[in-house]
């Protein structure tokens, strides 16, 4: 199978033998895998990564010796695959997206979907529904991620709410959480992002003018979801959160962030750190609300033109760049 290796900052198209899935697991072929901000930063030396990224993923089941059932059938991957084990107290409660011994697809020891084929525990599938697209279904992982931030905070028509942030992920938050909480604004610095954002019908604005006005006594904001990309983000959040507020923080960086957090002691402020969510609700939310993900696509590349759709997937303020196999 064709697959794509990062390795040393460098992305290299190489054959590597096709997968076989073990007992209870799916040989899954990949139909499309979107490029996400935490792909870019293994790619650049977080974690130490290398080898085959991508989690991202919308693809089809093509073999289950234990459930032929399953063969034909669209699924998405949920990332995280804990130990299992009896003992682990976050497998035993349902959580092993914190289990210490955690497989993360495409991150850690897992190897992820910027390939033909991955294997994946059947446990962890999630299958589309008929009518949902495959350019909507590959917005689940991303989309999950949002969702959870609902479950972290209180989020309501009387909650004040900023997503701090326009990229890949801070553009699909302000249009899922403003269904939650009506008082959403979203801050960027892209003039043609903040432009998206009013044509989908979302509150935007500069984040610098913002940050001025918060600084001058103006309005601050119950929540923050700080989805940057940057080590600032969370020195931004604390400029434009109200005492007593919350940041939802989604950023995961390679560079080493230095805040002063008096102002967090000082204002008591509630600081959540946030990553992963259920993928079941982010398929279900999907075709509940008919959401239309086009406008949150940079570009769908095919496979064979991984250099370009990375060039692109790069650029800042980029959306979201999809690999599809044919």
């Amino acid at each position: 199978m064709r697959v794509l290796i990062f390795e040393e900052g460098k992305i290299r198209e190489a054959e590597a033998p096709d997968p076989v899935p073990g007992e209870g697991a799916a040989l899954v072929r990949v139909r499309m895998v979107g490029v996400c901000n935490t792909d870019l930063e293994l790619l650049s030396g977080y974690y130490g990564f290398s080898g085959i990224a991508g989690h991202e993923v919308v693809g089809e089941v093509i073999r289950c010796d234990a459930r032929p059932d399953l063969l034909g059938k669209r699924a998405v991957v949920a990332i995280n695959q804990g130990c299992g084990a009896g003992d682990c107290p976050f497998c035993a409660s349902g959580v092993p997206g914190h289990c210490p011994d955690r497989q993360v697809l495409g991150i850690v020891d897992w190897s992820g979907a910027f390939a033909e084929y991955l294997v994946a525990p059947v446990d962890n599938l999630h299958w589309v529904p008929d009518g949902l697209g495959d350019l909507a279904a590959v917005f689940a992982e991303p989309l999950a991620a949002v969702l959870h931030i609902t479950e972290q905070a209180p989020l309501g028509p009387g909650t004040s709410v900023a997503v701090l942030g326009d990229g890949k992920l801070g553009m699909l938050a302000a249009w899922a959480l403003s269904r939650f909480a009506p008082d959403l604004t979203l801050l960027g610095k892209h003039e043609e992002r903040i432009a998206l954002a009013a044509s989908l019908g979302l509150s935007a604005m500069a984040s610098s003018e913002c940050l001025s006005a918060a600084g001058r006594g103006g309005r601050k904001f119950d929540v923050v979801v700080e989805a940057t990309g940057s080590p600032l983000g969370l020195a931004q959040a604390l400029e434009i959160v109200r005492p007593l507020g919350i940041i939802v923080m989604k950023t995961t960086t390679r560079h080493p962030v230095s805040t002063d957090l008096a102002r967090l002691v000082v204002n008591e402020v509630r600081l959540v750190g946030s990553r992963c969510g259920d993928m079941g609700r982010a398929l279900g939310f999907l075709a509940e609300t008919g959401m239309d993900t086009r406008p949150f696509i940079e570009a769908v590349t095919p496979f064979s033109c991984h250099a370009a759709a990375f060039e692109r997937a790069v650029r800042p303020g980029a959306g979201k760049v999809i690999l599809e196999f044919p």
